[in-house]
């Protein structure tokens, strides 16, 4: 009796399941709801009842389960069954007319070939996995082979379907989209933080990855992200249909929402016309594109014309031109940065380019305002450089306020009203204050503990303004000082963060040379410029009691490094830190000048998984015997280092016939030369 009571139950829940699935798909995938709110909430509230009296039958793809998961750590990663490549782009006419020669060339009878034309979601790619119609696994495009395992908060987004409709869907199907964020809700999310003084998202493809990449699926829950898909492989036992068009149509049967704007298109002209329609369309959609996408139709053509080691040859892009908008200047700010200089920052009249509101622009120094001839109160030509930077374009002179003001270099530091020089011949103006200015001591902070300098993992923008407006860090060196309690006791910093913030201040002081100086932020001494000082010098007291002229013999050191290295190590705060941060246990190997390059000016690919070398790590060993480290092979690449499951790269560097090392041949050579 109990399990006839047990079955009706279950029977129940599915059926409920299959209901709210359904209405689902309906409300947020074809925006065409067949029942009340009202009515879909009782359903809801059924489930959720049901559910909450018998928990041996929840299930991952329950409707009521997208909000529940426990915080992540971190992201683990999970390498793609096939690789998530980029796409070629099409910048003219010609170069669309190209592209359907090539694939004409592969036609029967070189007859004009069918496309797809789908709008280019401006947003994040994904790889969703589905096993007997369940959702399994999802995870980020990463580096194309290698991604994130973003399952849990994936599951949070209500466009993603937790089970396919019906039942014909394959045993196991791997579905590909972009997650995006639609406009009007990236304003409100913006809006919200501007009101309560927190820095706003850059555009909404910026907003989309930090949603998705929450360690707490519950705060990614909150976030409004979509999901259209844009291609399927079905593993077993379906067929794949013979044509990319029917895949997408398939997707839609079983609830994967699929972008309604797509058209089937034949030759150039027509994809062309299309690229122009979707062009006019763009500004009422309530989702960012940035171009559009052309597929070659058949499946079996696309197999024949095949791929090219980062792209496909049956698919191109072509992408829209940067949106502009004219606007007013308001009011101009100077901004200060690590090194001292004084940005100028245009406030502008709220304006829409491309979708996104855009408030500021920077005006990159004096020069360039003179050279726009540009003044507070004139109307300006904006232009999203890219879709995603805001650049004051030009003057529009017709529109302009007839009383305007010039745009002129504060007395003083706007920040601390210290000294501003500008000396002759040099484009930028500074504040001369260093450490004793705000603004530069958070900025030199941030590059301090960088991912390509000190590495600090977790000491981010917010916690480090907090840390030196309430004098936890006066310089540098402070941050090997800081304890559990000061850093616990910091708005919305926790027991956990703390800890994990003094293991990432720990793990800093083993470093290299190299990190290190280009760490100090020493003005225009760059990754590159601090491994050739370090090289040449071999150790810190060589370099920092370095005469001008011996700096100059360092390979790419000209006369304003050479001045600007002088001048930071006879500066004596300078040289306290340094000791200070070495007292503290700041340690490195000490770095040799390695006379002989056995790799000078030699193209190296690394591809595959590694076992003993980080990417970064190895990269910097291979730079110190003179390589040049690419990331795509070619005819000029010299060596290609494969690791575990190496990809279309081996391949290649195999078809060029180019030296291939193991990672135990390159143990062993790495270890010959000392590195």
């Amino acid at each position: 009796m109990a399990e006839e009571s047990l079955k009706g139950i279950e029977d129940q829940v599915m059926k409920l399941r299959e209901q709210i699935n359904y209405h689902n798909h309906k409300y947020h995938t074809l925006d065409s709801p067949e029942i009340k709110d009202s009515e879909f909430d009782a359903l809801f509230e059924e489930l959720k009842s049901l559910e909450a009296r018998n928990p041996d039958i929840i299930t991952i793809d329950s409707p009521t389960q997208r909000m529940g998961a426990v915080p992540l750590e971190s992201f683990s990663q999970i390498r793609h069954e096939r690789p998530m490549l980029s796409l070629d782009n099409a910048f003219t006419e010609k170069d669309l007319d190209d592209f359907e020669k090539r694939v004409r060339k592969n036609t029967p009878g070189n007859s004009s070939p069918t496309f797809v034309g789908e709008p280019k979601i401006d947003g994040v790619a994904v790889s969703l996995i589905y096993q007997a119609g369940r959702l399994s696994r999802a995870a980020t495009r990463g580096d194309g082979l290698v991604g994130e395992d973003v399952t849990k908060n994936v599951r949070t987004i209500d466009t993603v379907p937790l089970a396919l409709l019906g039942s014909d869907f394959p045993e196991s199907i791997e579905i590909r989209g972009e997650i995006y964020i639609p406009i009007p809700e990236f304003e409100n999310m913006n809006s919200v933080l501007r009101k309560s003084g927190k820095k706003e998202f850059a555009n909404p493809r910026n907003a989309a990855a930090g949603s998705l990449r929450q360690l707490d699926p519950s705060e990614t829950a909150k976030r409004p992200l979509k999901f259209f898909a844009y291609s399927a492989d079905y593993q077993y036992p379906n067929e794949m249909p013979s044509e990319h068009s029917k895949v997408l149509d398939d997707l839609d049967r079983w609830g994967v929402r699929t972008n309604p704007l797509r058209q089937i298109l034949t030759g150039s002209s027509t994809c062309l016309a299309y690229y122009e329609w979707l062009a006019l369309e763009r500004p009422k959609l309530n989702y960012e594109i940035d171009g559009v996408v052309f597929k070659v139709n058949l499946l079996s053509l696309q197999k024949k014309i095949g791929f090219v080691s980062r792209a496909p040859r049956w698919a191109i892009a072509k992408k829209f031109p940067a949106e502009e908008a004219v606007t007013y200047i308001q009011a101009v700010k100077f901004q200060v940065g690590r090194t001292g200089a004084l940005t100028p920052v245009a406030r502008l009249e709220p304006i829409k380019v491309g979708g996104v509101t855009i408030r500021n622009a920077s005006l990159h120094n004096m020069d360039e305002v003179r050279r726009l001839k540009i003044r507070i109160g004139d109307a300006v030509l904006v232009q999203r450089a890219g879709d995603v930077i805001p650049k004051v374009k030009k003057r529009i002179t017709e529109k302009s306020k007839p009383r305007t003001q010039e745009i002129e270099l504060p007395p003083e530091c706007p920040v601390c009203g210290g000294n501003i020089i500008r000396d002759s011949g040099l484009v930028v103006a500074r504040c001369v204050s260093g450490w004793n200015c705000l603004a530069q001591k958070k900025e030199r902070i941030k590059h301090f503990s960088s991912r390509l300098a000190m590495d600090i993992r977790g000491l981010g923008n917010k916690i480090i303004s907090q840390l030196v407006d309430e004098d936890h860090v006066v310089r540098i060196s402070d941050l090997y000082r800081l304890d559990h309690k000061t850093l616990s006791l910091l708005d919305r910093l926790g027991s956990k963060s703390a800890t994990n913030i003094l293991l990432a201040i720990e793990n800093s002081k083993i470093t290299t040379f190299p990190r290190f100086i280009y760490a100090l932020g020493i003005p225009d001494v760059g990754e590159s410029t601090a491994k050739e000082l370090c090289l040449f010098f071999g150790n810190i007291e060589n370099l920092a009691r370095a005469p001008e002229e011996l700096l100059l013999q360092v390979p790419d050191v000209g006369m304003v490094i050479a001045s600007n290295v002088r001048q930071f190590f006879d500066h004596q705060d300078n040289l306290d830190v340094v000791m200070e941060l070495i007292d503290l246990g700041v340690t490195w190997d000490q770095e040799m000048p390695i006379a002989f390059k056995p790799l000078e000016d030699q193209a190296i690919v690394i591809t595959g998984t590694l076992e003993n070398y980080s990417r970064s790590e190895l990269k910097e060993k291979l730079e110190l015997l003179g390589a040049k480290v690419s990331s795509s092979v070619s005819k000029r690449t010299s060596l290609l280092i494969a690791g575990k499951s190496p990809g279309s790269k081996l391949l290649k560097a195999r078809e060029l016939d180019i030296e291939i090392f193991s990672e135990i041949d390159l143990k062993d050579f790495l270890e010959e030369h000392g590195v």
